[in-house]
């Protein structure tokens, strides 16, 4: 074997002895990672039976829309899961309208305006509720795709970070505890139809006594608009 031919061989081997070291230090994906598939299944049983057993409940629903700090509208709602599984809002006590003053040219800009912040409000508190009640399936397919990460967490406590779950290139960190087998919270960063539209979004659950894991409080913030909706629920009562 001639000096080039062993040179050529000692360096292959070296890249192969490289590639091997390398490979050791990589982490499975989340679809290899049997302990990610552990945490992800625990997550999914809790979220389904949470859903079953909300559909026995009604709540009361408090959504406060606030510009720049300044609080703009709250209104107070009755809420039950429907039939097809899907929640279904009745208003308690709504406020009359008040009437704006000025002209009929400043009194409709005032109504259009109220208009489109009430209409936007509407749409990220909606987005808000398709984060918080996570549809399992979606977990599953973050990890098949390899949108999933485990984070160190605290004693029992499981931190995944998913990004592109709902939409491109979002990103959701979920705080979830293996002892109560409950969401804690979910930490956010979304947007509506452009990127530039950004949504930041907080959500805590607590436990109902005897019932399901819900959201307790969902904080939305329309960063372009500067609009917040804040959506607390209370008074959960057995439906008749």
């Amino acid at each position: 074997m001639s000096t080039r031919t062993r040179q050529q061989s000692r360096s292959i081997l070296s890249k192969c002895a490289a590639i091997l070291t390398l490979a050791a230090f990589i982490q499975p994906s989340g679809a290899q990672n049997p302990e990610m598939q552990q945490r992800v299944q625990e997550i999914k049983q809790s979220q389904a039976a949470n859903k079953q057993m909300l559909a026995h409940y009604t709540w009361q629903e408090t959504q406060t829309i606030s510009i720049k700090g300044d609080v703009k509208k709250t209104s107070n709602y009755l809420v039950r899961v429907g039939p097809d599984g899907q929640q279904q809002k009745q208003e308690i006590d709504p406020q009359p309208a008040a009437q704006p003053s000025g002209g009929r040219m400043k009194q409709h800009i005032v109504a259009k305006k109220k208009e489109e912040f009430e209409d936007y409000a509407q749409q990220i508190g909606a987005l808000a509720k398709q984060y918080a009640h996570l549809d399992p399936e979606m977990l599953q397919q973050a990890v098949q795709k390899g949108n999933i990460s485990l984070q160190p967490g605290g004693e029992g406590i499981v931190t995944l970070v998913i990004t592109s779950l709902l939409k491109p290139n979002d990103s959701v960190t979920l705080t979830f505890s293996r002892q109560d087998k409950a969401v804690q919270a979910l930490q956010i960063a979304s947007y509506l139809n452009e990127p530039s539209d950004a949504v930041k979004i907080n959500i805590q659950y607590a436990k109902i006594p005897n019932g399901p894991n819900h959201p307790a409080n969902i904080l939305v913030n329309g960063v372009s608009k500067q609009l917040t909706v804040n959506i607390q629920n209370s008074n959960y009562q057995m439906a008749g």
